[in-house]
């Protein structure tokens, strides 16, 4: 929202926070509270006529949490989303998914958009997956973005929990370290985003992300040094611990109010194995490409003000 503001453009902003809503660039009459869990009410759709297109960027993410949560945010949500646009007529709906359906336990490369999903890892990527074929099948004029590991400032999942792992206690390392993955930096999704529009690319699904391979071990090292998080590894074989933190879950899920474990199998995973994306389709169709270094990115979290 502050990059749109920035650039100009006519912007209505929702959300269900009404406290981080009355921070942003907007005026008053441009923002309204809204869960998108429940269908939108008439009078507040009715404000909307001049609306002409509708970024879906939120979710519920998480490698843990109750069934219902994912369902209403994820899946409801996102047809409740698909609703308004439809009563709107809007020539254009981005739904911004994730590359969590692609994930396997085992190294990915370079994965394009054709390649075929697998069984979902966990429920946060089965209620996205499934969010997309409403996308898809919904009618409305779409495009599908599937971003790998926005950070940035105002970041409140990746980062955090990684440096939050960091300083109670020893990170895994796997393999000696091998692995690799691609990060992507807020301004450079919300650069694709505006890219996506200015293209008109409908009916496809597009990778984005910041473009470089990086070795897991070399993200971490940097954002615990710029947050003055003494960092331990601790090297493990891949196997055995995954199957502990696997029977962890399963003693989790049995407790009152099932806890989320210090470590889950997804986020043992990340560790574990290499996952990069092939972004060549978005910077062949939509004319985009990410400009953010990860050490310029890692730079602009820790200096910009969360709003």
């Amino acid at each position: 929202m502050r990059h749109l503001a920035r650039e100009k453009i006519d912007v209505v902003a929702t959300g269900r926070n009404a406290q981080l809503l009355a921070q942003l660039p907007v005026s008053d009459r441009d923002r309204f509270v809204w869960d998108i869990a429940e269908p939108l009410n008439e009078k507040l759709l009715a404000t909307l006529n001049n609306v002409t297109a509708i970024v879906h960027c939120a979710a519920f993410s998480s490698a843990w949490g109750d069934l219902r949560h994912f369902w209403n945010a994820n899946v409801e949500g996102t047809q409740n989303c698909i609703d308004v646009a439809s009563k709107l007529g809007v020539d254009h709906f981005i739904q911004v998914s994730t590359p969590a359906v692609y994930f396997k336990f085992e190294d990915q490369v370079s994965i394009a958009e054709t390649q075929s999903l697998p069984k979902p890892i966990n429920t946060y990527a089965e209620t996205k997956a499934i969010a997309e074929k409403r996308v898809r099948e919904s009618g409305v004029s779409f495009s599908i973005l599937r971003p790998r590991g926005i950070y940035g400032a105002g970041d409140a999942a990746l980062l955090p929990r990684l440096l939050k792992a960091a300083a109670t206690g020893p990170l895994p390392r796997f393999r000696n370290g091998v692995s690799q993955t691609d990060i992507t930096h807020v301004e450079d999704v919300v650069s694709a985003i505006l890219a996506t529009l200015k293209a008109n690319a409908t009916g496809e699904v597009f990778n984005i992300s910041g473009g470089v391979a990086l070795p897991i071990e070399e993200i971490v090292e940097k954002a615990c040094a710029a947050s003055d998080i003494a960092l331990r590894w601790r090297n493990l074989p891949i196997r055995p611990t995954l199957a502990a933190v696997r029977l962890n879950e399963g003693i989790a899920r049995l407790r009152k109010n099932q806890p989320e474990p210090r470590v889950t199998a997804y986020g043992l995973g990340i560790f574990a194995y290499s996952q990069t994306l092939n972004i060549s389709k978005a910077k062949r169709l939509l004319n985009w490409q990410p400009q953010i270094s990860f050490d310029e990115g890692l730079a602009l979290t820790f200096s910009e003000p969360i709003v």
